[in-house]
């Protein structure tokens, strides 16, 4: 995939490049993947995405292949077990985010309400194209996702948070308008 123009935030990193060329902007409509994707973007706070990338099977392992269902039933010693796992971004808030998200996750399976159809509904159930050439790091809508999440329990969703997410999961396409995933 030599000589394609791809969006400039890809390039410092073989990593970064495919998974911009594979999975960066890609409609997700499974609410499991979605729900993963949203754990991942939290653990990026405050850092770079390459390192939640790095780090992302070893997430996988940690967090139980991202079951909700596993996930949500973790307590204090599981806290303790991920805290010492080199594996993930050892920070206590974010872990326990994680397992409050899957909490959330299941609530609204529980009540009936489908995490996929919930967060596609925020877009009117298409892909929204940023322009091309500026990419912001929050929106009106980012702030209304990240309302709707914090509404529902869900925690490090954050504005610019929930737009990453809405950008990695091709809720908005925002790739450079030269950028052959445009």
């Amino acid at each position: 995939m030599t000589g394609r123009q791809r969006c400039r935030w890809c390039e410092s990193d073989p990593l970064l490049r495919d998974y911009h060329d594979a999975e960066w902007g890609v409609p997700v409509r499974d609410s499991r993947a979605l729900w993963e994707l949203l754990n991942l973007e939290g653990a990026q706070a405050g850092l770079a995405w390459i390192t939640v990338l790095r780090k992302r099977e070893g997430y996988r392992r940690a967090f139980a292949g991202f079951d909700p269902e596993k996930v949500a039933a973790f307590g204090p010693a599981d806290v303790e077990r991920l805290m010492g796992d080199a594996g993930i971004i050892r920070a206590r808030a974010k872990i326990e985010a994680t397992i409050g998200n899957a909490r959330a996750y299941l609530a609204m399976q529980a009540a009936g309400e489908d995490f996929a159809d919930f967060a596609w509904s925020m877009v009117g159930g298409a892909p929204l194209k940023g322009d091309g050439v500026t990419v912001p790091a929050s929106t009106p809508l980012s702030e209304a996702m990240s309302k709707a999440l914090k509404k529902r329990g869900f925690k490090f969703v954050g504005p610019v948070i929930a737009y990453s997410w809405m950008q990695a999961a091709g809720m908005v396409n925002d790739h450079g308008a030269s950028c052959f995933r445009r």
